[in-house]
This record gives C-alpha cells, sequence and structure tokens, in this order.
C-alpha cells in the first residue's frame, strides 16, 4: 500500500454517542470519513439497551451535546432522566440533523484492523467483505457495549423465553401472567425489575451481589425550567467542565466528619432528594476516607430498612461487601418497594446459588424455580470487552489483546504505544464512565480532530504513544484509584464481572476537569508523550 492507495483519511468504528460526534467533527475539519455500525442504525448502547425501565442516570439536559447551541435550543427534553427510547430519538435526530448516516456502513461489524508502517495507514475489515483504508482509526466502540452472559450449566436448555438485557429485542415483550425470573441486581436489573413486576404473575428475583440505589426522583421537566435552562446552557457548561464528573455539581465544601451530625444530615436529605449516582459526591472524602464513607452508608441503610418492610428481605438487600460508591450507585424508579409485593421473591444466591438451568427454570441448591421466561441483567464486558472482540495489529503485527493482557495500557487514556494513527474515545485510562460521557466524547473528538491537524500542518504521517508515557500514565492512573476506596469493590470498574479478567480500576479517577486539563497540556506542549513522525 502506498499514501495514493489509503481511501479514507479516518475509519470511525461505533455510531454511538462517540461515534456520531467524530464524524461531525471530522467532516467538518474536511476529512474524508467513514464509519462502521454493527447495529441497523445509530444509537449504540441506546440502540441495544430497550429493556423495560432503561433510562439514564445522567439528567438529560446535560446528558446531550453542546457543540451546536442551535441544537441545544432546539432539542426539548421531556424528563428529568430521559428513557431509553428519548435518548435514542434525540441521537437519531442529531444523525438526521447534521446528515451523518450516509458516512456510516450499518449492519457491518469490523472485525479486524491492521497498520501498515510503510504507508502509515490502517486496513479495515468487516464481516460483510467490505476491506478499507484509512490513516486514521477512531475506536467509538463505547464502553458498555459487549453484552455478559454468563457461563450456566444448562443455559441453553431452557424452553421458555429468554432474553439479555443489553440486547434487548425491538419487539414489545409481554410479562403478564407469566413467571419471570431475573438473574442480576446491577443497573438494568434494578431499573427493569419494578415495571416487570407491575404484570408478571410472579417474580423471581437472583441476586448474586446486592447494590446500593438511590431513588432517581424523576419528574417532568416544567416549560418554565426548561426555558431557563436554555437561557443558561452556556455557563451550565463551563460548570461542567470545570467539575470532577462533567455535570454542575460539586460536593460540599466540608469533608463528612468535619460537621455535625444535624448538618451532615441535612446534607444527606438533599443529595437524596436529588437522586441516584450523585449521591456518592455529596462529601468530598465520601470515597476516600472509610469513617466519611460509613456515614453515608448508614444513611442509606436506613432508607432502606424504611421501605421495605420485611426485615430479613431487607438484611439481603443491603451491600456488605464494599464501601457506598465504589460500585455505581444505582438511579431507581421504585426498587425496594418491589420487594413489598406479594408476586415478588428474592433470592439470595450468596446463600442458595444456582446450580443449573433446566429445560423450565433455575435450580439453585434448595429449589427449582418454574419459570416461562429468564431476563439476563448480567451486564457487559466494560470497558475493553468491545475493543478485545476485534482482531486490532499495530506494529509488528503485535495484537492489542496481548498487549492489555494484564489489564488497559494508554496514554492519557487516547493512545496505545505500538498502534500509531489509533485513538479511542471515553476508554480506560480516561475518566470515561465516571463522568459525563457526552461532554467525554466532545473532549476526546475534538483533542483527536486537533492532534490530526496538527500532523497535517507539520507534514507528519503518524503519531505514537512513548511506552515511557504509557507506564507513566498506567502509574498515575493507578495511584490516584489507589488513594481511594473504589479497589476495594469488586464491581465492573475493575473489570471483576468477568471471569479471567485481569483486576485492575480502568478509569482515571482524578476528575473530569482536571483530565482536560492534563490533555490540553499535552496538546500546548506539541504533543508531549507522543512520537510524530
Amino acid at each position: 500500500m502506498t499514501t495514493r492507495d489509503i481511501d479514507h483519511d479516518a475509519v470511525v468504528i461505533g455510531a454511538g454517542l462517540s461515534g456520531l460526534y467524530a464524524v461531525y467533527r471530522l467532516r467538518a475539519d474536511g476529512l474524508d470519513v467513514r464509519g462502521f455500525e454493527s447495529a441497523e442504525g445509530v444509537g449504540g448502547t441506546w440502540y441495544h439497551n430497550r429493556y423495560p425501565g432503561a433510562r439514564c442516570d445522567v439528567e438529560s439536559i446535560d446528558y446531550s451535546y453542546s457543540f451546536d447551541d442551535d441544537l441545544q435550543q432546539e432539542w426539548t427534553w421531556s424528563e428529568r432522566f430521559a428513557t431509553q427510547s428519548e435518548i435514542l430519538a434525540y441521537l437519531e435526530h442529531v444523525a438526521d440533523r447534521f446528515d451523518l448516516r450516509k458516512h456510516f456502513d450499518f449492519l457491518t461489524r469490523v472485525t479486524s484492523t491492521v497498520y501498515d508502517e510503510d504507508a502509515a495507514a490502517w486496513t479495515i475489515t468487516t464481516d460483510t467483505g467490505v476491506t478499507t483504508t484509512a490513516r486514521f482509526l477512531i475506536m467509538a466502540t463505547g464502553v458498555l457495549s459487549a453484552t455478559n452472559r454468563p457461563d450456566i450449566p444448562g443455559r441453553d436448555r431452557f424452553e421458555g423465553e429468554s432474553y439479555h438485557t443489553g440486547e434487548w429485542p425491538h419487539h414489545e415483550v409481554s410479562f403478564a401472567g407469566k413467571r419471570v425470573g431475573v438473574i442480576g441486581t446491577g443497573s438494568s436489573g434494578i431499573q427493569s425489575i419494578p415495571v416487570i413486576a407491575e404484570t408478571a404473575e410472579q417474580l423471581v428475583v437472583f441476586q448474586r451481589s446486592p447494590n446500593y440505589s438511590i431513588p432517581a426522583g424523576n419528574r417532568p421537566l416544567t416549560e418554565e425550567y426548561i426555558a431557563e435552562v436554555k437561557a443558561n446552557y452556556a455557563e451550565r457548561r463551563r460548570l461542567s467542565r470545570e467539575s470532577g464528573g462533567g455535570t454542575p455539581n460539586f460536593p460540599y465544601p466540608k469533608g463528612a466528619l468535619e460537621v455535625d451530625e444535624a448538618e451532615r444530615k441535612r446534607i444527606y436529605d438533599e443529595w437524596w432528594q436529588r437522586g441516584g449516582y450523585l449521591f456518592a459526591k455529596a462529601f468530598p472524602d465520601q470515597t476516600t476516607s472509610l469513617e466519611a464513607n460509613d456515614t453515608a452508608r448508614e444513611y442509606v441503610e436506613a432508607k432502606i430498612r424504611e421501605i421495605v418492610k420485611d426485615p430479613a428481605v431487607a438484611d439481603d438487600l443491603i451491600p456488605t461487601d464494599h464501601p457506598i460508591g465504589t460500585k455505581r450507585i444505582v438511579t431507581d424508579s421504585g426498587y425496594f418497594e418491589t420487594f413489598n409485593r406479594d408476586n415478588v421473591k428474592l433470592v439470595n444466591l450468596r446463600k442458595t446459588p444456582i446450580e443449573e438451568i433446566t429445560d423450565t427454570g433455575v435450580r439453585t441448591s434448595d429449589h427449582l424455580y418454574e419459570l416461562d421466561m429468564i431476563v439476563y441483567a448480567t451486564g457487559f464486558d466494560a470497558m475493553t470487552g468491545s475493543l478485545s472482540r476485534i482482531d486490532i495489529r499495530g506494529r509488528g503485527g503485535r495484537k492489542l489483546v496481548d498487549e492489555w493482557s494484564a489489564g488497559p495500557r494508554t496514554y492519557i487514556g487516547l493512545a496505545v504505544h505500538g498502534f500509531p494513527n489509533m485513538f479511542i474515545v471515553t476508554g480506560p485510562g480516561s475518566p470515561s464512565v465516571l463522568a459525563n460521557m457526552v461532554l467525554g466524547a466532545e473532549q476526546h473528538v475534538d483533542w483527536i480532530s486537533d492532534c490530526i491537524s496538527y500532523l497535517g500542518e507539520h507534514d507528519a504521517k503518524s503519531v505514537e504513544a512513548d511506552a515511557e508515557a504509557v507506564d507513566e500514565w498506567v502509574a498515575e492512573c493507578n495511584a490516584k484509584a489507589s488513594a481511594t476506596l473504589f479497589p476495594q469493590a469488586n464491581s465492573w470498574y475493575m473489570g471483576a464481572n468477568i471471569e479471567g479478567k485481569p483486576r485492575v480500576f480502568m478509569p482515571y479517577i482524578g476528575g473530569f476537569a482536571n483530565y482536560g486539563r492534563i490533555i490540553d497540556e499535552v496538546a500546548d506542549s506539541g504533543y508531549k508523550g507522543f512520537t510524530v513522525s
């Protein structure tokens, strides 16, 4: 391959939040861009996660693009926390408004990407037989897109209906009059269980690890509130970029142990009313001091015991294996109340584990639960799963899956040594899932676009992260994580939900604003830590 033979300036893999913006921005810069998406339409995780009760846990008005003010002004969200269908409608609107669909090949899964050192370009191969080449490879593959189906004995024997929350069918699924089992109580389980319980004849919840969940406090957005937000969107976005999590929310200025009990309860009451995962950020020391964390944990445990009428069931629903907030706190609508219903049963798999799936249901160590439907709410191979399912080969034929065998290794979350001209959007080594993913996608894509422009201005063919820079960044990410309570939890942040996956805390936990300053400094210094050639 010669430079003349290269088909495109850039190939973008994925048509979710990151992929759509990547195509928009790179095209605006005058680049020839082609995208590939395995689904039939745009939306990424919001295309697939159609399970009942699916919502975002970031407020709608923040979980939206900021790159075009006309878009911000013309789109009106109906609820504080948007449903999957509304988010997908928004992303479809964005794709149509900016004519982005024509750049994507849909129903096309990328199977391999191979770097050619002489041409400084990538060859991309798909499962439809398409092969193309590009100078730059943008991995907008998503961090919660590779579904995880646990290898339970007899899983494929079940003769009833079977679904995974991350691969929900597009047709309506009826629970009416059915005996339904839900395996898993992460976010998708906690969101879907109250909805399923409304019409199911019987719902059996199989829980291995209880999770902390805070009521969403969801509500319709009034015209007055929407007008106020739209009038002040610029300032709201500025505050979001200066925050730790990419939304205009900041912790109380004092630590949980620096205030008296009455003041502490007042703050926790306030953040409980705000709803959802933000409760973990009420005080700045909640996830760094176990003693401070205990005050938050005790507050939430008392709330759960107030809601759940059966003390034994409440005991089973309260986590005992991790500090609160070190697994992402779930945002729910009536989850704990659901266990007061006569048609709902909680099965604690720590006490009576699943032994097998049978033709007719789920057998635990002490009972066979006859079921008409099984819902696997078992989550994803997060952060790295979507990348590891592509055969990615860099300089000298090195495989990304081998380079990351002990855990992901990036420089500033954007690049990998040995893989020139390849960029990862909102992946490991960046704030990623610890921040607002929409602003994170914009932050990353803007940085990548500027980097590509820099190469053009300097007549350079390639950019590659230095090995030493990767080592230093991995050490920095590990040090930041070790200074918190997060590594104490067996969370998907750590890869703990996937058998055999290395236990490494994968996101950068130093904060969205701090991270933004770091990557800006790298660019301003002429891409320190990169070799430009």
